[in-house]
């Protein structure tokens, strides 16, 4: 049982008759900011919790899938604040390089004008005046949900701080030789016009067309497949196996090049695989990654055909043509010439596409800015392998290892005009130096700075560090870093885990940048689909909380929560939550009018009824528990355990049982009323982090205490009685059946019917009161007629129904139902019995007929109980 140190409530407290959430969240929001609930200070004593919230894109909004993870990042800092932890939720957002400057040329191009018609300078500053005007956008929606982060610190990706950061780590990693400037294929946008890392590319199946063409002739003939014909333009050799001895004799060979002048080398790799296909491939240095490394290792010419926007740069009669037009062009070439072997549409193949704005991304040789991650990555993944960070689920663990244990060098330059400007100045004879914060640039004739950007993830992999000071050594940075927890989705993995790893190990002396890692799925629709656009079946999680209030959006997120484990959701789980916040609203009213209390210490056990100590019992096994499943990040059964335990335990039968002892008055009702008030107010404490505005107004009400928000978060007492536990489970036995039995004969649950209870000798004595209560069961009286009896829990209860049911046309009822069973139960005992059947039936069918058996054997017994229960017609 948990000591009382709040404020005493007034007299006579009083609650509206229903709970109005719109009413209620946003003063009490602002409430709990202009008292500085969420702020942090790097001074205090208190021991550190900290998590970084994972940026929100500028460009963007509040989706569900924000929503769902803020819930759980919110509710992980407020019982940490409520357990005396100085807890620091760090709020931000990124730039968002390509997104943001995508969104800003739409809005130039409304005015017939590109960034071009501006310059760099200026379009620059039209970014960072639109995000004046939209960036505040997801701030207030953060707000609506009830967000408890230190708005005093919020951060930009590309505020002064942050870019000093950025420029600080370039620098120490170019003049450490793990940032170099190399020519090597890349993924490229044609409409963003740059390049992306190979983790932005999204694949899908496309129909395209496989063309098997016919090189080289006569003796000196190959037939390559490719599923784009108009890179062959770009080709500059053949290979095939060095051990592929149909084309033995061809090695080394030149052979012509069709719709060209040239002629191209047959190369042996080792690469190439025999048995697919002819065996041999046509090698474009220039526009396929494959062909890159075999260019490479055979000293192959690499001509680019297709420049940045995906256009045909070659001379001759497909200059100027789409890539795409081209295709089809080409192809009529061949055919005209007879190279044409095989054609094959539609030939459903993966194609990489843009993450940003779908299109189709092609290959292409670009001189670049890269990351060496081999030396990175390894410490990444050592961190994890010696305990210094742990990923939660423990499954996630192994596809980490898979990532950074075979992680390519990352490109991190862009061919944009927002975003982090390369720190490198590029001199006379190719001289170029990386120029850190407190730098001064070379100046002078020839001297210039390198016109791309970093890519995104660059920057946001700082966040854990950046947002708290670095490079300095500030009071934040110790206190706050490294950081407890990230709660991220599974998606970001690869994305900004991995990099985040890797920049805090490297530039933290080892120190990772969070102590766990902890995974949550995505949120799809009710039916487990995908939320998009395009599906129309995404949900703004604004007007759910307009219509039901935030609570019901938080608990319904957070009660759907699997670690690791997409989140379905419907509006019918939203209501069910508000049905859920109405409940703690009316049952914490109807204490509170019969005198539930927290004034004065907790009665000792000795004084307490059985219903007191069970209640009292099941809180604290509660309490265990609920902190057992949060430091597991098990939140789906947090909020079930606090779910069942408020509606079911304490608001359908504490309460209900207690209502017997609250009218009839005396010393008993004054220690049910103080028992009542410690399980509310314990119960508002444990469902605080998830549900808090409802829990807010409540708790202050009936404990008279400033604010939840700084409340103590509520401790197990040990106190366990399982001799009262057992005796309220007979009492739920009791009521539970005689209900079920009441049900199945028609009776409206208020409806009233004599009975005689024979409670004598068993443990249910001192209880009938509540049961008659419960069951809505009148005293015998004259005439009483036991027509139905009912053995339950070793007690008996005999109800006279006469003149409430038609004993015959209910025996009638139960016997054409009980002759359902027994045929069901005959069929399934028949096809169980065939071993024909059993030998070629699919196993999930055999399971099917078993559950259909058991359920079949469950129904006969509960009509041949009912029917047992009914007097002779």
């Amino acid at each position: 049982m948990t000591e009382n140190t709040q404020q005493q409530p007034a007299s006579n407290p009083e609650l509206p008759t229903q709970y109005a959430p719109a009413q209620v969240e946003g003063k009490l929001y602002e409430r709990w900011v202009e008292r500085g609930y969420f702020e942090a200070d790097a001074k205090s004593e208190k021991p550190a919790y900290t998590i970084v919230i994972p940026p929100p894109n500028v460009t963007g909004s509040l989706h569900m899938g924000h929503a769902f993870e803020h819930t759980l990042i919110d509710a992980l800092t407020r019982r940490k604040r409520m357990q005396g932890y100085e807890t620091l939720w760090q709020p931000g957002m990124d730039h968002a390089g390509i997104a943001t400057q995508n969104v800003v040329e739409r809005e130039l191009a409304k005015e017939g004008k590109s960034r071009h018609d501006l310059g760099r300078e200026e379009f620059v500053e039209r970014v960072w005046q639109w995000k004046a005007q939209s960036g505040g956008q997801i701030q207030g929606q953060m707000r609506r949900l009830g967000e408890g982060v230190a708005w005093n610190r919020d951060r930009f990706t590309m505020d002064e701080g942050l870019s000093r950061a950025v420029q600080t780590v370039f620098k120490k990693m170019y003049d450490e030789g793990l940032i170099y400037r190399a020519e090597r294929i890349i993924n490229w946008c044609p409409r963003c016009l740059t390049a992306i890392s190979d983790i932005e590319v999204d694949y899908q199946d496309d129909d395209g067309e496989l063309v098997s063409l016919k090189y080289g002739d006569g003796d000196e003939t190959l037939v390559v497949a490719t599923t784009r014909a108009e890179t062959m333009l770009g080709d500059t050799a053949v290979a095939v196996h060095p051990d592929d001895e149909r084309y033995a004799h061809l090695i080394g060979r030149r052979i012509k090049l069709p719709l060209t002048d040239r002629t191209i080398p047959v190369v042996a790799d080792t690469h190439v695989d025999p048995e697919f296909g002819t065996g041999a491939v046509k090698v474009t240095p220039a526009h396929d990654p494959n062909d890159f490394s075999i260019g490479q290792r055979h000293g192959l010419e690499s001509i680019e055909v297709l420049d940045e926007r995906g256009v045909i740069t070659v001379h001759g009669p497909f200059q100027g043509l789409d890539r795409f037009e081209a295709r089809s062009a080409i192809v009529a070439a061949l055919r005209a010439e007879g190279r044409i072997v095989a054609e094959k549409r539609p030939y459903t193949h993966s194609v990489g596409h843009c993450s940003r704005c779908r299109t189709t991304l092609e290959p292409r040789v670009s001189l670049q800015w890269w990351v060496n991650v081999a030396p990175l990555a390894k410490e990444a993944g050592d961190a994890v392998r010696d305990g210094r960070v742990a990923i939660h689920p423990a499954d996630m663990t192994q596809r980490y290892y898979d990532w950074v244990d075979n992680m390519h060098d990352w490109c991190i330059s862009r061919q944009l005009w927002w975003g982090h400007r390369i720190p490198v100045w590029h001199g006379p004879d190719g001289r170029m130096v990386a120029v850190g914060p407190d730098e001064e640039p070379p100046s002078g004739e020839g001297w210039s700075q390198d016109p791309d950007v970093l890519d995104t993830w660059f920057s946001s992999g700082l966040w854990p560090f950046s947002t708290l000071g670095w490079p300095e050594r500030t009071p934040d940075l110790e206190k706050f870093y490294s950081t407890d927890v990230l709660v991220t989705g599974y998606d970001l993995m690869f994305f900004w885990v991995a990099r985040m790893m890797m920049f805090g190990l490297y530039t933290m002396d080892g120190q990772p940048p969070f102590r766990t890692v902890a995974f949550h799925g995505m949120v799809r629709d009710e039916f487990g689909k995908k939320m998009s656009k395009s599906a129309g079946n995404t949900v703004n999680p604004l007007d759910w909380m307009d219509t039901y209030g935030s609570d019901a959006v938080r608990f319904t997120l957070a009660r759907g929560a699997n670690p690791g484990t997409d989140v379905p959701i419907g509006e019918d789980w939203v209501q069910a939550s508000r049905n859920f916040a109405n409940k703690i609203w009316n049952a914490t009213r109807f204490a509170l009018m019969n005198g539930a209390t927290v004034k004065g210490e907790l009665p000792p056990a000795e004084r307490l009824s059985a219903a007191d100590r069970w209640i009292l019992s099941r809180l604290n096994k509660t309490v265990a528990d609920v902190d057992a499943y949060y430091d597991d990040y098990q939140f789906a059964k947090l909020s079930d355990a606090l779910y069942h335990f408020a509606w079911d335990e304490v608001f359908d039968w504490y309460v209900e049982l207690s209502k017997t002892t609250y009218f009839e008055g005396g010393e008993q009702a004054k220690v049910s009323a103080r028992v009542l008030g410690e399980v509310l107010d314990v119960t508002l404490r444990l469902l605080h982090p998830v549900v808090p505005f409802v829990t807010e107004t409540l708790w202050t009400t009936l404990t008279g205490g400033e604010s939840l928000v700084t409340a103590d978060w509520p401790g197990d007492s040990g106190f366990r009685d399982e001799a009262a536990e057992r005796e309220i489970e007979l009492v739920q036995r009791v009521v539970t059946e005689v209900r079920r039995f009441r049900s199945d004969q028609g009776l409206q649950p208020g409806q009233k019917v004599p009975a005689r209870l024979d409670l004598a000798g068993t443990a249910l004595a001192p209880h009938e009161p509540a049961i008659r209560q419960l069951l809505r069961l009148q005293p015998e009286g004259e005439g009483f007629s036991a027509t139905a009896t009912l053995p339950v829990a070793g007690a008996t209860v005999a109800l006279d129904l006469s003149g409430t049911i038609d004993v015959g046309a209910e025996r009638k009822r139960l016997a054409k139902d009980l002759a359902a069973a027994e045929k069901e139960k005959a069929q399934a005992q028949a096809k169980l019995g065939n071993e024909a059947f059993l030998a070629k039936a699919p196993d999930p069918v055999v399971e099917k007929i078993r559950k259909r058996l058991a359920h079949a054997e469950d129904e006969i017994a509960r009509i041949t109980a009912q029917l047992g229960a009914l007097p002779v017609a």
